[in-house]
């Protein structure tokens, strides 16, 4: 493989963000959760992974999209500017020819499931491609970045239980209230440079009520999710979960209560660990009900 074929590709592994995972991994948590609860903890393998594979794939086409649409904001701030699009490397239509054949293989992925999981994908993809440009008008566009990042919660139950129930929909709220409050963390550490190019984000429209807000919606998001569990006859396993995770939005507190541009930014990327224990706790309580 010669030199240039090689940055190429690295030039396209930085587009749809493959050296940043922590995007993939605040879709999967999600998107797990809703599986092994649609399956009351049985999940058939091959759906976690055709989910699972998916996820990556519309995350990275996400991406890509958004660098399309935000290549003219991006070089007026200092941590996109060397982005592969608004740098110049990559050409725009380059990243719209990536995100289509990203959606592409996703839908491909989804073609043995049933037909109510394949019209929500259409409605998935609508709503991750049109995401970039809300951020132009709407006042807090991580609300609908929490609906992009949580469809793969209704269509997790749609390909298990072909319908989906209420328990879907209240996980995918409390998905959206998890991405004000995460996104939140990340658009404070461009909070200034937002301000004078006109975009859009929750970090400005909560002004100094940013940490309250945060905080109230991780309070939100954990209350609905514990309230799903129980119903779905979760107990210890599934209550250490949620008291780990909100240990975990206590911790991201302390991190942004000062608004240091890093310490928000790393209040954010812990949201991993903070999903990752829902999902433990999730799966532990119905891998352990036998004992």
């Amino acid at each position: 493989m010669s030199a240039l074929t090689l940055n190429r590709l690295q030039l396209y592994m930085r587009l749809v963000r493959l050296d940043k995972p922590i995007g993939i991994l605040l879709l999967l948590w999600p998107t797990l959760n809703a599986i092994w609860l649609a399956s009351d903890g049985h999940p058939d393998w091959t759906i976690v992974a055709i989910f699972s594979l998916g996820t990556a794939l519309m995350r990275s086409a996400g991406c890509a999209i958004n660098d399309f649409a935000d290549r003219d904001f991006d070089k007026h701030v200092k941590r996109t500017a060397e982005r592969p699009i608004t740098s110049g490397k990559l050409a725009p239509w380059e990243a719209v020819a990536v995100a289509m054949a990203l959606a592409l293989l996703a839908f491909a992925l989804i073609l043995p499931l049933n037909s109510l999981t394949k019209q929500l994908s259409v409605a998935a993809v609508v709503i991750a491609g049109s995401y970039p440009y809300f951020k132009r008008f709407f006042a807090i566009p991580q609300a609908y970045l929490g609906i992009a990042f949580g469809f793969g919660i209704p269509m997790a139950y749609a390909a298990i239980q072909n319908h989906v129930p209420p328990a879907a929909w209240i996980l995918l709220i409390a998905n959206v209230f998890w991405a004000i409050a995460y996104d939140t963390e990340y658009a404070m550490v461009d909070r200034d440079d937002d301000v004078k190019i006109g975009i859009k984000t929750s970090a400005i429209t909560f002004g100094r009520f940013d940490v309250a807000a945060v905080m109230l919606c991780y309070a939100i998001s954990l209350i609905l999710i514990a309230l799903v569990g129980w119903q779905n006859g979760l107990s210890a396993w599934f209550g250490a979960g949620i008291l780990a995770a909100a240990a975990c939005a206590v911790y991201h507190y302390r991190l942004i209560r000062d608004r240091d541009r890093m310490q928000c930014f790393a209040a954010f990327r812990h949201n991993n660990w903070l999903g990752a224990a829902i999902f433990a706790g999730i799966a532990l309580d119905f891998a352990l009900r036998k004992f």
